[in-house]
């Protein structure tokens, strides 16, 4: 019986080198790019987290101003119901008026500066 041409057809020693390096650079190449993607992912699950904790921490403190907000809102309804006169009711109502808008401009630069932490927090984070 003949024997079959491509049974002894061997593949010469250069060709299985050359191979074998294209292997090798692709593999280097492909594990340098999913150490870049991995560390890309990284990078983002670093900022992601700091934002997340940013936003936690601002929606506490806005819950927080609230309550206040409410009780002091409260307390004013209160002394209003205690006036005796006018004169008194104007009185409690400028008072209240003064100090709200204080509380408003300090909860307002409280949750100013947060915010501004918080994206410099996210923009320098580093995995």
């Amino acid at each position: 019986m003949a024997k079959d041409p491509m049974s002894s057809f061997e593949i010469p020693a250069d060709m299985r080198r050359l191979a074998e390096t294209s292997v090798a650079q692709a593999k280097q190449a492909f594990e340098g790019f999913m150490t870049a993607a991995q560390q890309a992912v990284a990078r983002v699950e670093s900022q992601t987290a700091a934002a997340q904790a940013g936003a936690t921490d601002m929606s506490r403190k806005a819950m927080g101003f609230a309550g206040q907000n409410m009780a002091a809102s409260f307390a004013f309804a209160q002394k209003l119901a205690q006036a005796r006169d006018v004169e008194e009711v104007m009185r409690l109502q400028a008072d209240f008026l003064r100090s709200q808008m204080q509380a408003f401009a300090d909860q307002a630069k409280e949750l100013g500066a947060s915010f501004t932490q918080t994206a410099a927090d996210a923009a320098t984070r580093k995995p």
